[in-house]
């Protein structure tokens, strides 16, 4: 897909191979890639001005997780702007709609479907 050339993602996720997965994936689209380990780290990356498309945020994390880092999106005039997906190890009834009311844009689930991730990427950023 032409159209996600040099658009970039931020994933946000503690978990290496996690990490290095939607990377190597997502690099076949010649995507840039950002990567912090927690919310916190993504907050401090974010408020430096790096310019992010999207934000790939994995729910469970230590030092601060997903729904505290939305928080911090949802109340921050800039942060908000920048779509979020929510990952997510747990696929009970309602975390969809708990991440969503969070802040999240949208979700997915782990183990992630990448062509229900690239479907929901496009839809963001394109």
């Amino acid at each position: 897909m032409e159209k996600l050339k040099n658009k970039t993602v931020l994933i946000v996720d503690d978990e290496d191979r996690n990490t290095f997965a939607l990377r190597s994936y997502l690099e076949t689209f010649e995507m840039r890639i950002e990567v912090a380990k927690n919310g916190e780290e993504a907050i401090s990356l974010l408020k430096k001005g790096t310019q992010i498309d999207i934000i790939l945020l994995d729910m469970m994390m230590p030092v601060m997780d997903g729904y505290e880092t939305l928080t911090i999106f949802k109340n921050n005039d800039s942060l908000k702007q920048i779509p979020v997906i929510a990952v997510t190890a747990r696929a009970m009834k309602g975390d969809k709609e708990k991440c969503i009311e969070a802040g999240a844009w949208d979700y997915v689930s782990k183990p992630i479907d990448l062509t229900i991730l690239m479907d929901k990427i496009t839809r963001w950023i394109l």
